[in-house]
């Protein structure tokens, strides 16, 4: 390769993981902002840590982490930063095969185990204020009525349950990011 495509190669790569590592400080800056002000309750009580903000805060630290390498490797021309960076991305790539095909092998046991965690939390409705914000927040937001529709409230739905739900959108959303799931496993293995 010439001088000058090793050069332009050096300021893209540069480039791409500052644009990254900006991005993981807003996931970051996000996830601190969902921890301190704590607005979204706990959706599975068996897994209290399964919160938005410590969601966020792990993505937008590990993002950070790897794109400051995939920078300061590129534009110090730093072989041990740059060997970091690629052992990185191929462990975060190995982990998100290894998730996908995961998923997709125990497809029923995770929508059973996700349905009976948010019907456990349908039940603490009125019992857990934290839990309460969360459930008017996602109905609201999504024009949903718990996890298969009203017929989830046995004390009858909340004020937060659309009238005539439409669709069930929280369902739908789990579908789809299994689907999507399927989907990057089955080009990840080539089928």
């Amino acid at each position: 390769m010439s001088m000058s495509t090793i050069k332009l190669l050096k300021y893209i790569l540069f480039a791409f993981n500052l644009l990254f590592w900006v991005f993981g400080c807003f996931i970051l800056g996000f996830g601190i902002y969902f921890l301190v002000h704590n607005n979204f309750g706990v959706l599975f009580h068996k897994l209290p840590f399964l919160t938005l903000g410590n969601v966020l805060v792990i993505v937008g630290s590990i993002i950070m982490v790897v794109a400051f390498l995939g920078c300061m490797g590129s534009i110090k021309e730093n072989k041990c930063l740059l060997m970091s960076f690629f052992i990185l991305l191929l462990i975060i790539l190995l982990a998100e095969v290894t998730l996908a095909i995961l998923l997709f092998v125990y497809e029923q046991k995770l929508n059973k185990y996700v349905s009976e965690g948010l019907n456990d939390s349908i039940q603490r409705y009125h019992s857990d204020n934290s839990t309460k914000v969360a459930w008017d927040f996602i109905q609201t937001l999504l024009n949903c009525c718990g996890v298969n529709g009203t017929s989830d409230w046995t004390s009858g739905p909340p004020a937060s349950c659309p009238s005539n739900p439409e669709v069930k959108v929280l369902g739908m959303s789990f579908a789809l990011t299994l689907n999507c799931q399927i989907d990057k496993t089955s080009q990840a293995l080539g089928l």
